[in-house]
């Protein structure tokens, strides 16, 4: 179970992921989590350089889509800023939503990279799919309630895994 939390890659922020790494991979989609991976939490717009890197992405010829457990409104109304297709209530870590999106997306798991800022959510969900793995830090330390609880059992596995040169 404790493998299942091992990020492909970790990385301190967005623009930190090599995209031509990436694509050397074969990966061709990335699905984003919402809340403090791309925006604050609770804030309802990208900031200028999120939205001008996630056109970049589009430019180099990636897929993108968005992933969340929010409600369908909120996540569209994200969504729509970057012209992405999106999952809402996506039950994460429930393979439902990450399957979702690779098919939105038109491709196969091993094409696409799964970048959040958990890992009981985001990296755990994504490693059940076979998808790439990537664990960002987050943007803010403002939270959702349920995410600061579940934050204090991410310290504790982060210490564990450290513990046996996993991360």
């Amino acid at each position: 179970m404790l493998t299942l939390l091992v990020p492909c890659l970790a990385v301190n922020t967005l623009y930190d992921i090599n995209l031509d790494m990436l694509k050397q991979r074969g990966i061709c989609g990335i699905v984003f989590d919402l809340d403090n991976t791309i925006i604050p939490w609770n804030s309802p717009d990208l900031c200028p350089d999120i939205h001008f890197w996630l056109n970049q992405l589009s430019g180099q010829g990636f897929k993108i889509c968005l992933v969340s457990n929010n409600g369908k409104r909120r996540v569209r109304q994200i969504a729509a800023q970057c012209g992405a297709p999106f999952v809402a209530r996506a039950l994460k870590p429930s393979r439902t939503g990450f399957r979702q999106a690779v098919q939105t997306m038109g491709l196969t798991p091993a094409e696409v990279a799964v970048v959040g800022d958990q890992l009981f959510t985001d990296i755990l969900g994504g490693n059940r799919l076979g998808l790439f793995t990537i664990w960002v830090k987050p943007l803010a330390s403002q939270e959702f309630i349920g995410t600061k609880i579940t934050r204090q059992l991410e310290k504790l596995a982060i210490r564990l895994l450290k513990s046996t040169g996993r991360l």
